[in-house]
């Protein structure tokens, strides 16, 4: 199923309150976040052979790259936000 299918409700809700753009990145947000707690829960079970105190390598990875992704969704939504009150306070 589509993206859009499955977060219906959630777009409806983000979309009307920030706009199109901003209100998909929250989504997409909420998404990671919900990823990213799974992958962590898994890193609890999962943990790496060299250092029992820490989740594999591959889980670190993939932590890492939701995190990245995250941080520039976030910077993203900011931009917009930027933008778009410069243009109502311009005009």
């Amino acid at each position: 199923m589509s993206a859009f299918w499955d977060h219906k409700d959630e777009l409806e809700k983000y979309e009307f309150m920030m706009g199109v753009e901003r209100g998909r990145l929250a989504v997409a947000m909420d998404v990671l976040t919900d990823a990213l707690a799974l992958v962590g829960q898994h890193g609890v079970y999962c943990t790496s052979n060299r250092n029992p105190t820490v989740p594999a390598l591959d889980i670190q990875a993939v932590m890492r790259g939701i995190n990245d992704a995250k941080e520039l969704i976030g910077s993203s939504m900011e931009e917009i936000r930027k933008k778009k009150e410069a243009a109502q306070a311009a005009g």
